[in-house]
């Protein structure tokens, strides 16, 4: 489903990714691994296209994304992409229902039915007119997962996505990133400084100085 070959990316002068090539199968879990500043997060940015590389092509489903056009990019993250944030990244003025209902609304659907469905799959009943102020950093990471997976991507990227949390909720929340995105049989890249998280995927590769090994 994805393929990476030879991406290069810099940063004012400084090489961040350098020659990465890299392969990941439709429904694969995948862990990237590295330290601050290793190139995770960047090489994550690029294959969600919110950066592009100076070099080297990323084909998703056959498509080269570094070609696309701005706007097919934006449909490509719409439509394609699922999101996870370290820090939730949630809109601190809109309720937990409306945070969930964003994706839907950027596609032009209005389904709460499938809003209300979200918010019990993540353990959140009672919570849909919460506001993210008044969850804790668990309760505000399954809003997160949920608003990642609301709209049936095809990719769920999740950067750092326990890197919030104790650990305890980080275990929680692993369980539930791995249970529902298996159950919907999506293709995921999580990437973590912690080898714990990282040992959970199905597959695990490591980054360092912006090179990947494994």
């Amino acid at each position: 489903m994805i393929i990476l070959e030879n991406v290069e990316k810099s940063y004012d002068g400084t090489r961040v990714l350098n020659g990465i090539d890299l392969e990941v199968e439709t429904g694969d879990f995948i862990s990237i691994m590295g330290s601050s500043g290793s190139g995770k997060s960047t090489l994550l940015n690029l294959i969600g296209a919110m950066d592009l590389p100076e070099s080297g092509s990323i084909t998703v489903d056959g498509e080269n994304i570094v070609s696309y056009t701005d706007e097919q990019l934006t449909l490509y993250r719409r439509k394609k992409i699922g999101f996870i944030f370290q820090f939730f990244n949630l809109f601190p003025n809109i309720t937990v229902f409306e945070n969930i209902q964003i994706p839907l609304l950027l596609n032009g659907i209005g389904d709460d039915r499938s809003v209300t469905e979200f918010i019990s799959l993540v353990g959140l009943e009672g919570k849909e007119h919460a506001y993210p102020y008044q969850l804790s950093g668990g309760q505000q990471q399954r809003v997160a997962i949920a608003r990642a997976l609301i709209h049936n991507p095809d990719i769920v990227l999740a950067d750092e996505p326990t890197g919030s949390l104790d650990s305890m909720n980080s275990e929680s929340i692993m369980e539930l990133i791995t249970r529902l995105t298996d159950e919907m049989k999506k293709t995921v890249i999580l990437v973590t400084h912690e080898n714990s998280i990282a040992q959970q995927a199905r597959r695990h590769v490591s980054i360092r100085d912006g090179v990947l090994y494994g």
